[in-house]
């Protein structure tokens, strides 16, 4: 039997719910919402259900041997308060499959994989969609920072993918590789509030949160000093993939020439941009310019030589088609990175991404994502070389 919360929470979610300009299903739709036991998607539960939702709830496992000890028994607790059935699915083949093996193989090739990119096109609106229509679930809700935009039916475009209200915590730029079809049945909750509103609603209901922590950047790599080179070395060897040997560090000179300064561990260990932990002395401070896979070589140099005119990616996921895209498009690179005035054109491999000015780095693996001057997401794809 659910508890009776107070009425400012209804309230609250009466407020928000439906956003301005957007559309709704009817109260009483059959939706599932993934709760990972953090504020956000427990905020997204508790919205949908005080705002007249059938609702169930999804647990995914994706990684058993980090769960939080009091996680599972957490969101049971919440979920019996809100008398919202909750369902517990397995899905740490599926994320080795679709995630952390995909990871493994681009580490391996000198490439900065995006996991959160991966895991939302494959496992939490793929795998997990699935299971939600299992249940007789016509939609699946998150508590992701974004927005939907739906138009009629009848138009040839009618699901549009929209930044968040918040600019903060928007996370639009993870979800860019997500086919736009999937969006269809897709709810994003939060996508009109901010954080702070989302823990001030879960207060309000008094509701304990299992996993108060934000999830780190990559939730299967411990923080720990030398836990990522350990989880790779583990990837690598059940993957039968050699471990990337070490080889030259070039130091980029005026007028584009190059000298060794010394030697690396292997050109995983790197990202482009990166300044900190590189182990090389110089007489001033040097950044990692490029990685060269063809020679194993870590190019370094100076700040001044920093920056990136453009980029191209693999295969884009196209959410409009690029002959109805608007004149001025942005583009960002990085999460949190605002969008910034480039061009943009498609070709057979995919993206080519040009900015009306140099931009700092970002690097082969990481998302480039395309938007309109209003923040709808016209496409997304992998990097794969920057100019």
């Amino acid at each position: 039997m659910a508890e009776r919360l107070p009425e400012k929470v209804k309230a609250l979610a009466d407020s928000i719910l439906p956003e301005k300009g957007m559309t709704m299903p009817p109260a009483g739709t059959s939706v599932a919402v993934a709760v990972s036991g953090g504020v956000d998607s427990l905020c997204a539960l508790l919205m949908l259900r005080e705002a007249g939702y059938d609702v169930h709830a999804l647990h995914g496992v994706f990684l058993p041997e980090t769960m939080h000890p009091d996680l599972l028994s957490g969101l049971q607790i919440a979920c019996s308060r809100l008398g919202v059935p909750l369902h517990v699915l397995d899905f740490s083949e599926t994320f080795s499959q679709c995630v952390r093996h995909p990871c493994a193989r681009a580490w391996a090739e000198g490439k900065t994989p995006n996991p959160c990119a991966l895991c939302n096109r494959d496992v939490k609106f793929g795998a997990l969609m699935e299971a939600a229509e299992s249940y007789g679930c016509a939609m699946l809700a998150t508590g992701h920072y974004a927005r939907v935009e739906r138009f009629p039916a009848e138009s040839p475009f009618s699901v549009r993918l929209c930044r968040a209200a918040d600019g903060h915590k928007d996370q639009s730029y993870f979800l860019s590789l997500v086919p736009a079809r999937r969006f269809k049945k897709v709810l994003f909750p939060l996508g009109g509030q901010s954080k702070n509103e989302s823990r001030r609603i879960v207060k309000l209901a008094g509701l304990a949160v299992p996993v108060p922590d934000e999830s780190s950047d990559i939730c299967f790599v411990p923080k720990q000093n030398g836990a990522f080179a350990r989880h790779l070395e583990r990837e690598w060897s059940a993957m039968g993939i050699v471990p990337p040997p070490g080889g030259p560090v070039f130091l980029r000179e005026d007028g584009g020439g190059e000298r060794q300064i010394g030697t690396h561990e292997g050109l995983w260990r790197f990202t482009e941009g990166q300044r900190r932990g590189l182990g090389i002395a110089h007489s001033e401070g040097v950044y990692v310019l490029s990685k060269d896979s063809a020679r194993n070589a870590l190019i370094v140099g100076p700040a001044r030589m920093l920056g990136i005119s453009g980029c191209e990616t693999d295969a884009a996921n196209i959410f409009l088609p690029p002959e109805l895209w608007p004149a001025k498009l942005f583009v960002s690179v990085r999460y949190r990175q605002k969008a910034v005035l480039a061009h943009v054109s498609r070709n057979d491999r995919g993206l080519r991404i040009v900015f009306d000015e140099r931009q700092g780095f970002t690097a082969p693996g990481q998302i480039a994502a395309v938007y309109d001057g209003a923040g709808r997401l016209l496409a997304g794809g992998v990097i794969r070389e920057l100019l």
